[in-house]
């Protein structure tokens, strides 16, 4: 097992956020975690990644508890989350904004390797170098931060609303670049309002409701499940 959440409790102040919620992500695998605005997707993940500490339960990656591990020290294991909005360096070029998803990769080799990988799955990217990063699309910010994430060599990569904000046709782009990533071996938790798209792709999801799982199986299973349908894709 890759990655594995046991009995996980976050509060915001006395707003309890996630309540005891427990999933898995297996090697290689996609999964995907559903939920309505305000569901408690986006903790989850920052809970993951170090950015949040749970007041109770586990974070378990690879075999080892990284619950209370700090957020840079969980990149450095291989645990890397592309945030909600992008989060991009603004006024950093491209080639910047990629040094600074490197900063924990001390092999020149491996640098280099990461960053022929990148350029081969955003060729735009390649062409505009030393374009500042807020010059750019909200479609191009988005496959700039994942190409951000990707120069970690990350293991697993936590995406937080990769679609949000852009046209359908960079949507399909976009998936299909998160297949891609996935075929080379990176294991995916995806976090997406469009239940459709992210159904899709994953192998297995989970639907999160006010800090709570509701329900999970293949990701088959609950494309076709009545109250996934009524609730996330539009009672068709």
């Amino acid at each position: 097992m890759m990655l594995e959440v046991k009995n996980l409790h976050v509060y915001y102040g006395s707003i309890h956020a996630l309540k005891g919620i427990n999933f898995h992500v297996d090697k290689g695998e996609v999964v995907a975690l559903i939920g309505a605005n305000g569901a408690g997707k986006s903790t989850t993940l920052s809970t993951i990644s170090g950015l949040l500490q749970p007041a109770e339960g586990n974070v378990i990656f690879q075999g080892e508890d990284i619950t209370l591990t700090p957020a840079e020290q969980t990149v450095q294991k291989g645990v890397v989350q592309v945030p909600e909005g992008r989060k991009i360096f603004a006024t950093l070029t491209v080639m910047e904004n990629l040094e600074m998803g490197a900063y924990t990769q001390r092999d020149k080799n491996q640098f280099k390797q990461d960053l022929e990988y990148v350029f081969t799955l955003f060729p735009r990217l390649k062409e505009r170098q030393k374009q500042l990063g807020g010059t750019f699309s909200g479609g191009e910010q988005q496959m700039l931060a994942m190409a951000r994430a990707l120069m970690s060599s990350p293991t697993m990569l936590l995406l937080d609303e990769p679609s949000m904000g852009l046209s359908p046709i960079l949507v399909e782009q976009i998936f299909e670049i998160v297949q891609s990533i996935n075929k080379k071996g990176t294991s995916i938790l995806l976090v997406e309002q469009n239940a459709q798209m992210a159904l899709s792709i994953a192998d297995r999801a989970y639907v999160l409701e006010t800090g709570e799982i509701k329900l999970e199986g293949s990701a088959q299973e609950v494309l076709h499940n009545p109250t996934v349908i009524e609730a996330y894709l539009g009672g068709h």
